[in-house]
């Protein structure tokens, strides 16, 4: 069963952040005629497992068994599947995987990444990404992929190097 990151919000259940990213992927796939075989299913519920970024060796060591190892051409087809869907965003600077949130719509994305923990979140800023293109455009670069990623830290991380900081202030 999965449970919560160490560093995720209390109030986040994620077995049910896990089952509906699950159902939609399932119905998403139903409504556009597309299969999502049982390995694509493995591989998302794996990337699904936390919010940090997973690579793809990680995927296939994960998915092998004592008795069976999946081979890499496999996870990369199922990886290029579920993001010719929308289902999961690349992390470019990782070269790693996280869930999409928003997979019902195409959205420009904005990934943060905490350089702490290394989990993952994602924003659907279109103002963010618009400004980028515009910036782009107005240098002759016809930009058709914008790809935003953030490091820093999260709120958790932050709060808790807050907390050492004034520890180490007091002491």
């Amino acid at each position: 069963m999965a449970q919560n990151p160490p560093h995720a919000d209390p109030h986040h259940d994620h077995t049910a952040c896990i089952r509906s990213a699950m159902d939609s992927a399932e119905r998403l796939c139903r409504e556009r005629g597309v299969r999502l075989t049982p390995l694509r299913k493995r591989v998302l519920k794996q990337i699904w497992q936390s919010h940090e970024a997973v690579k793809a060796y990680e995927l296939i060591h994960q998915l092998s068994s004592d008795d069976h190892t999946v081979k890499p051409p496999t996870v990369y087809r199922a990886l290029e599947f579920l993001l010719a869907q929308g289902l999961v965003h690349r992390i470019e600077s990782l070269n790693g995987y996280v869930g999409c949130i928003q997979p019902e719509q195409t959205h420009d994305t904005l990934l943060l990444i905490c350089r702490q923990c290394g989990v993952v979140t994602e924003l659907a800023d279109a103002g963010v990404t618009e400004a980028l293109r515009q910036k782009a455009s107005a240098q002759g670069f016809a930009l058709d992929q914008p790809i935003v990623e953030g490091r820093g830290l999260c709120r958790q991380c932050a709060r808790r190097q807050g907390d050492e900081d004034d520890g180490a202030a007091a002491g």
